[in-house]
């Protein structure tokens, strides 16, 4: 997958609603989603010096940052990911890993390597064991998402996003969680490859939205811990 265009806006319910409503006949809902919804969470990994972190507050443009993911608290599926900023834009690398070699990651250890082992995970195998990588945190919230061929436009509605510092409850059905924006505030995400079709960007309105950095990760490192 190439780069990314990917621009973030701060938004409230009556937003949300709003735009969704005009998008609807647009686009197209997202295959995963039931009820127009699911929920996402991570665990995201930083070294021993806290990098990923530091390099979101420093504004650091050429960064990355590995995390593991499932969908609607299912670990039937649980995907490895890199995600990688440079110049303004993102890709993302994915992996799919076993429960058991989940298990492992989430205790701060390094699945041995396999044959069969992916690029990703071998990359991912040198950090934990180099760099010190180890897991910091989790981030949950609801999402919504739809989607368009032209363009290769994703846009998603992130509700109720919350962190929790216990990395160990990764895979628990419920975790203990902490809101990370006051209530009714959420984030606007749109990405698209090359340019966003034009009456995509009249429906979004982007010049009256709120545009932001916000980052998942450093939110919940910052607010969970206060």
């Amino acid at each position: 997958m190439d780069y990314r265009h990917e621009l973030k806006f701060l938004v409230s319910d009556a937003e949300i609603e709003s735009i969704r409503l005009r998008l609807k006949p647009l686009m197209h809902p997202d295959i995963h989603q039931r009820e127009g919804i699911y929920t996402v969470r991570s665990l995201y990994f930083d070294d021993l010096y806290d990098s990923c972190m530091r390099e979101n507050e420093d504004g650091v443009d050429s960064r990355s940052k590995y995390r593991i993911r499932i969908y609607d608290g299912d670990d039937a599926v649980i995907k490895l990911e890199k995600k990688i900023k440079f110049r303004g834009m993102t890709r993302k690398v994915e992996a799919d890993i076993s429960r058991e070699d989940c298990l492992t990651y989430m205790s701060g250890g390094a699945p041995a390597l396999r044959e069969e082992s992916l690029r990703l995970e071998k990359e991912f195998y040198v950090q934990i064991r180099a760099q010190g990588m180890r897991p910091a945190s989790i981030v949950e919230y609801e999402r919504t998402a739809f989607v368009e061929p032209r363009g290769n436009v994703r846009i998603t509605f992130d509700r109720n996003i919350s962190g929790c510092t216990k990395c160990r409850t990764f895979l628990d059905k419920k975790i203990g969680r902490v809101p990370l924006l006051p209530k009714g505030n959420h984030v606007l995400e749109v990405k698209y490859d090359e340019l966003l079709p034009g009456y995509l960007s009249d429906v979004l309105d982007m010049g009256m939205l709120q545009r932001t950095s916000f980052s998942k990760y450093w939110y919940s490192r910052t607010y969970t811990n206060a």
